[in-house]
């Protein structure tokens, strides 16, 4: 899995005054919890645009005056008007530990069912897993080339090696549905 770093100073301060303060000078208040004790520091509101403007999931660095962290971003808290960043949580992460995360599904392939005539509907952008963080992928790729027409894939039937999939089996993440000028299959075939 991707990582992205995030660099911020630590707080003096928690506190309401504080957080506005740090808002007003273009700082967002953050956390890292998860670990032996709670982090509580500032960072940069433009240094979050790789985390959030991006179809993917990412493992962030984070460096709080020298001391490194590996988390997740488990919150955000925006502001309902303006869209600026008001506070995040991270989640440290341990390597021994499982990670639960969101990670995106790639779909590839050709479909038989929407070449002759059928609509491709994406149920799922995102599936939720667990695993240790070397066995974290980047996406989860769903082949479709032997999907045909009223045929689905269900969460279920993703398989990777040391990742479970948390999402309800039945779920559907892609299916392709009749419509009206479906060609229709010939006899014999």
């Amino acid at each position: 899995m991707k990582k992205v770093s995030l660099s911020g100073s630590l707080r003096g301060n928690v506190g309401k005054k504080d957080a506005k303060a740090q808002r007003a000078a273009g700082k967002v208040p953050c956390v890292i919890y998860g670990g032996k004790e709670q982090v509580h520091f500032s960072a940069d509101e433009v240094a979050f645009k790789p985390i959030l403007y991006t179809p993917h999931s990412h493992l962030i660095e984070i460096d709080v005056d020298g001391k490194q962290y590996l988390t997740i971003l488990q919150d955000l808290q925006s502001h309902p008007v303006s869209d600026s960043i008001l506070h995040a949580d991270f989640m440290e992460l341990s390597p021994e530990k499982p990670v639960i995360i969101s990670v995106p599904v790639r779909i590839t392939g050709t479909s038989p069912g929407v070449l002759r005539g059928g609509k491709l509907v994406k149920k799922f952008r995102k599936v939720k897993i667990k695993a240790l963080i070397p066995n974290l992928p980047d996406e989860v790729e769903v082949n479709i080339n032997n999907l045909d027409l009223n045929q689905s894939i269900k969460v279920g039937d993703l398989k990777l090696d040391n990742v479970e999939f948390l999402d309800v089996k039945s779920s559907v993440i892609v299916t392709v549905l009749t419509t009206r000028n479906v060609e229709p299959t010939a006899p014999g075939k």
